[in-house]
């Protein structure tokens, strides 16, 4: 099955406020969530089976991703997915978050084609409580319900799938970052740390 990922990508500086102690400055946070966000749709868009990446977004103005209507994350996704339903019928959907730094093309195949056998499934993130990805199959509602607890919401009617360490790791705090520097970072994200003079351990 060939499949669309949607990547939400809230406009900075707002985005990944929480990742701030990170970073030096305003400008070196920029970098580091721009970083993340790029090894993301690397990971994704060389994964097999995803036949496009599209970027949903709240900024005006860009011309590389869908402006969404509504105001918040899950409209955001509800969106994307009924114009990818609308574009390409054929192909599943999945909502992919957009701060996995550790994630690689093998860990997201291996997922949809898990993800294939179900009419609805997730990843849930390394706590367990989150979610990192939501799959569905032609024909199937996307329903995101993304946000705290999410896990739980999506585990009511989806299939929950194993996913591997870096699938699973979403970074929202300087810790998460440490500890997705100890899976392996993608390229983009470990250039940004290591010209900041912070150690890293790239894939």
């Amino acid at each position: 099955m060939r499949w669309t990922v949607v990547i939400p990508a809230k406009a900075l500086p707002e985005a990944k406020s929480r990742l701030l102690p990170a970073s030096a400055d305003a400008a070196a946070h920029r970098h580091l969530v721009e970083a993340i966000r790029a090894d993301t749709l690397a990971a994704a868009g060389a994964a097999e089976g995803v036949a496009r990446v599209l970027v949903v977004t709240d900024r005006m103005g860009d011309p590389d991703a869908l402006v969404q209507r509504q105001p918040g994350l899950n409209a955001a996704l509800r969106e994307a997915a009924e114009y990818a339903a609308r574009s390409w019928p054929e192909d599943g959907i999945v909502a992919l978050v957009g701060d996995l730094p550790a994630l690689r093309p093998d860990e997201l195949a291996a997922a949809l084609s898990a993800a294939a056998q179900h009419p609805r499934s997730f990843v849930a993130d390394a706590p367990g409580t989150g979610t990192t990805l939501l799959a569905v199959t032609p024909g199937t509602s996307l329903d995101p319900r993304f946000g705290a607890g999410s896990a739980a919401r999506h585990a009511d009617g989806g299939a929950q799938l194993e996913g591997g360490r870096g699938l699973r790791h979403d970074v929202d705090t300087a810790e998460d970052l440490r500890e997705a520097a100890g899976l392996g970072l993608g390229a983009a994200t470990a250039a940004v740390l290591r010209a900041a003079e912070v150690p890293v351990r790239s894939s």
